[in-house]
């Protein structure tokens, strides 16, 4: 399979992700939209050096990257669904509009 397919792929992923971020209010929903975006730069990624790695030979650049992003989402999930939990707590919703409370 050619790596136009898996960037093209990727590019649909990230477009799908970057519009969750922006229209959507529910945290929940916006932390899943980050994830296809890192998820689609993942692909990106391994595709490149997939290609790259047949004309080159050998080079695992891009793999590496993958797993750094992959431990940087770990991190991302688990520090963003604490702050979700705080905040479902304190006001009972979920909606990012609504999380107001450092405002003042």
């Amino acid at each position: 399979m050619p790596v136009e397919h898996y960037v093209a792929l990727s590019a649909i992923l990230f477009t799908i992700g970057g519009v969750g971020f922006l229209v959507r209010r529910n945290v929940l929903v916006t932390l899943m939209s980050i994830e296809i975006m890192l998820n689609a730069v993942n692909l990106a990624l391994v595709a490149f050096n997939r290609k790259g790695a047949y004309m080159e030979g050998g080079n695992h650049t891009g793999q590496v990257f993958a797993f750094f992003i992959i431990a940087a989402e770990a991190a991302e999930v688990a520090v963003g669904l604490a702050i979700v939990l705080s905040l479902f707590r304190i006001r009972r919703t979920v909606r990012s509009d609504e999380a107001d409370l450092l405002k003042n």
